[in-house]
């Protein structure tokens, strides 16, 4: 039995003209041609007209590009800010940004993080750089308040955090990192700029990994920054450049053109993941359902005040141990055993020995991201097809 649901189920608020913007923005019809797609630009170096005066304002595409500055102009734009970088890839935009911290500095970050995120902090932000990283449950803002030293320069904040979809209140915890004058940083991968605004919410720095949801065909690896202030923006386009992490131009160009449907698909994957959500929670070898838009979910009013919809992203307990959760996903037909997320296609995990396997076993106990917790990323398929193979899986698994 499919459950039967409203779009106000599962979608609380749309952002205005989103759609016209992501399709819009940056994306001028071509001046020459007239062509309706920004061009893409392969060119790495540009003809200077003397010494120092280059024809516009690019000399080297490491450092930008017109492809990529339509695609820059579009994703502030849809993240509510002034400025945007793009990178190769989510990771590189977020050392981009624990660049511009110092040996002798500290970050507060959230407890339950991107195992890539924990990789990098823990190995080389500490060992390399000698920045002290406090993994704190930042779903009370008090713990952050109480943490906070005059060594503080960076609260990173992730919600919904990945693997066991916390969140975090964007808004509370922005408030004492502007009083005790720190940076904050929001990364809004699984949420999208879609379904939230961090910027909105008083965050300093909007970090993306674009080769989820921005990107949303599996076909392209991305990130991006956005901020609104300028010498904020100044310094950490100093570290891009530096640092060279830059993204090519034909996956700008892919993410422009996937920008233009990210309402239809997020908007799709709510709704299928919202049912889904219901349908787990009713089945009897279903230990326990994370999901931020069901009311089960402890911080369900937040999320009504804070996103826009839950989201696509589900994580469940299945009764059992790593024996059932294993089988499980070896008897999935439609679902793929894979990492990452938010591509059309849904695709399925364990944390604890895939996207999570480089955190601490102590630390994954601790979270609960234990060897039957199962990660989704529910994507635009039909969802009683969805719910049909998960069914069968199951019941194929105990």
């Amino acid at each position: 039995m499919i459950p039967q649901v409203q779009e106000s189920d599962y979608l609380y608020s749309t952002p205005k003209s989103f759609s016209t913007r992501a399709i819009h923005t940056g994306q001028h019809a071509e001046q020459i041609h007239g062509s309706v797609n920004v061009p893409i630009h392969l060119s790495t170096t540009y003809k200077q007209k003397a010494p120092g005066q280059p024809y516009s304002s690019f000399d080297y595409t490491r450092c930008g590009n017109p492809t990529r500055a339509a695609l820059e102009e579009c994703i502030a734009d849809l993240e509510h800010s002034n400025h945007c970088i793009t990178f190769s890839s989510g990771c590189a935009a977020m050392s981009c940004i624990i660049n511009i911290c110092k040996h002798g500095e500290q970050i507060i970050c959230c407890d339950d993080v991107y195992g890539g995120t924990q990789r990098y902090m823990r190995n080389f932000t500490v060992k390399n750089h000698g920045i002290e990283v406090l993994f704190v449950d930042i779903t009370d803002p008090e713990n952050v308040a109480k943490a906070v030293t005059e060594k503080t320069k960076l609260i990173w904040i992730e919600t919904p955090t990945n693997p066991t979809l916390k969140i975090v209140d964007i808004a509370a915890v922005c408030k004492i990192a502007k009083e005790k004058n720190i940076l904050s940083v929001v990364d809004n991968t699984f949420a999208t700029p879609y379904l939230q605004t961090p910027r909105d919410l008083g965050a300093d720095i909007t970090v993306n990994s674009g080769t989820k949801y921005m990107g949303g065909h599996s076909d392209v690896v991305f990130g991006s920054l956005t901020c609104n202030d300028k010498e904020l923006y100044d310094r950490l386009f100093f570290s891009a450049k530096s640092q060279g992490g830059c993204p090519s131009v034909f996956d700008c160009y892919l993410i422009m053109r996937s920008l233009k449907t990210l309402e239809l698909r997020v908007r799709q994957a709510t709704k299928n993941a919202y049912i889904f959500a219901k349908y787990l929670e009713s089945n009897p070898l279903v230990e326990k359902v994370i999901y931020p838009g069901l009311p089960s979910h402890p911080q369900h009013e937040l999320v009504k005040r804070q996103q826009r919809g839950g989201g696509a992203m589900i994580s469940f307990y299945v009764k059992g141990g790593f024996e059932e959760t294993s089988k499980l996903l070896k008897a999935l037909k439609i679902f793929t055993l894979a990492e990452s997320l938010g591509g059309v296609e849904s695709l399925i995990e364990v944390p604890s020995v895939m996207t999570h396997g480089s955190v601490p076993a102590d630390v994954r106990n601790q979270l609960g991201i234990t060897d039957n917790l199962v990660r989704v990323s529910i994507g635009i398929e039909n969802v009683e097809d969805l719910i049909n193979d998960m069914e069968d899986a199951l019941k194929a698994s105990h």
